[in-house]
């Protein structure tokens, strides 16, 4: 591996889980310059360490991830080369009925706990790049599950006619869980090209990152859930 080593902090309230981790990750040769057992603990050492990525669970006593999450990124520090700090968010899934409200607090993606070693590091270095979804299977049944219109919410903020119909298209494949090489095989694209198309869409609905723009098509029925679209 060349260049500097991905920094991460891991928060969770097992230390044998979080000591797992770090073995994991250093194996890879990722660098876990913190560990934290509460949220209060989690966003003081990414305040004193600026980490790349925060392993974030939900469940811990006192300050929970969730609400530490909003935290870090109401009020964000800055990886060491200058890059945002991203959330990923461990999960059982079936337990953490808000992982969703997790992702609209600023998480890049989250994780099941039972992910094994090679996933683990895949993705911290695919959120490290700035690529917000993960394991697109999971992310699915995730906002498949939790991502419908409640009543009475506000209307989200992107306004959609602002994209062409391309756009729209890359977004609704988008928000089914596929990666940039995905959309690229699906639509007949270059890689780089799609990144331009993601990037233009981010951009025209105001969206920090993928994950708000999969939480948008979501809320503003672009996509049903359960309804897949054809390429």
């Amino acid at each position: 591996m060349t260049g500097t080593p991905l920094r991460v902090v891991v928060a969770d309230d097992q230390a044998l889980v979080r000591s797992g981790f770090r073995m994991i990750l250093a194996a890879a040769g990722v660098d876990v310059v913190a560990e934290a057992a509460d949220g209060d603990d989690a966003c003081a050492a990414v305040r004193r360490t600026r980490p790349d990525v925060v392993l974030m669970d939900i469940r811990m006593p006192g300050l929970d991830g969730l609400a530490a999450t909003r935290r870090i990124m109401a009020d964000p520090s800055p990886a060491l080369d200058g890059r945002p700090c991203r959330v990923i968010i461990l999960t059982t899934f079936d337990l953490d009925h808000y992982v969703y409200e997790a992702l609209n607090a600023g998480a890049s993606g989250f994780l099941l706990k039972d992910v094994t070693p090679e996933q683990l590091v895949a993705a911290v270095r695919l959120v490290s790049a700035g690529d917000a979804l993960l394991a697109p299977t999971i992310t699915r049944r995730l906002v498949e599950r939790f991502a419908r219109p409640a009543a009475g919410k506000p209307p989200p903020t992107g306004d959609l006619t602002t994209l062409t119909p391309r756009e729209l298209e890359v977004l609704r494949l988008l928000a089914r869980g596929l990666s940039n090489a995905e959309l690229a095989a699906a639509l007949s694209l270059s890689i780089e090209t799609v990144k331009t198309h993601v990037t233009r869409i981010l951009t025209k609905l105001h969206l920090r990152d993928r994950v708000q723009a999969v939480v948008l098509a979501y809320e503003s029925t672009l996509i049903t859930p359960g309804v897949h679209d054809s390429p």
